[in-house]
């Protein structure tokens, strides 16, 4: 039962990697396309586009549920692969912690430094 709500979870974070990369992508490389509609929009590497964006409550935010969408989804993915090699239940536990330490550690760093950034460029 356990395994099934970690599946869903999968796919439930497939679904937000859908919708913020998808947003993302759309914000960074249909910039031609953007600028006919906000001039602002014609440059999104520019650095006061980026330093606007890390100022962004919104883009803050949806970056870390990207990031942590990504990651556990990534992650549970490549663990499931590693199951189908082993049956053996002491190395499945120890891939099992090691990819969610790995995956706290990454998201730890991950959210410090977006967070850190729109900090900064608030003062």
């Amino acid at each position: 039962m356990r395994e099934s709500r970690y599946w869903v979870l999968h796919m439930l974070s497939a679904m937000v990697i859908l919708v913020f990369l998808g947003l993302h992508m759309a914000l960074m490389h249909l910039s031609g396309v953007l600028a006919l509609i906000d001039p602002a929009l014609a440059k999104p590497v520019a650095w006061g586009h980026v330093l606007a964006r890390a100022r962004s409550d919104f883009f803050t935010v949806t970056y870390i549920f990207m990031l942590a969408a990504a990651l556990f989804h990534g992650l549970y993915g490549l663990r499931t692969m590693l199951y189908e090699l082993s049956e053996n239940p002491a190395l499945r536990k120890a891939v099992t912690v090691s990819f969610v330490a790995g995956g706290l550690g990454l998201f730890g760093l991950g959210a410090y430094a977006l967070i850190a950034m729109h900090l900064m460029t608030r003062a």
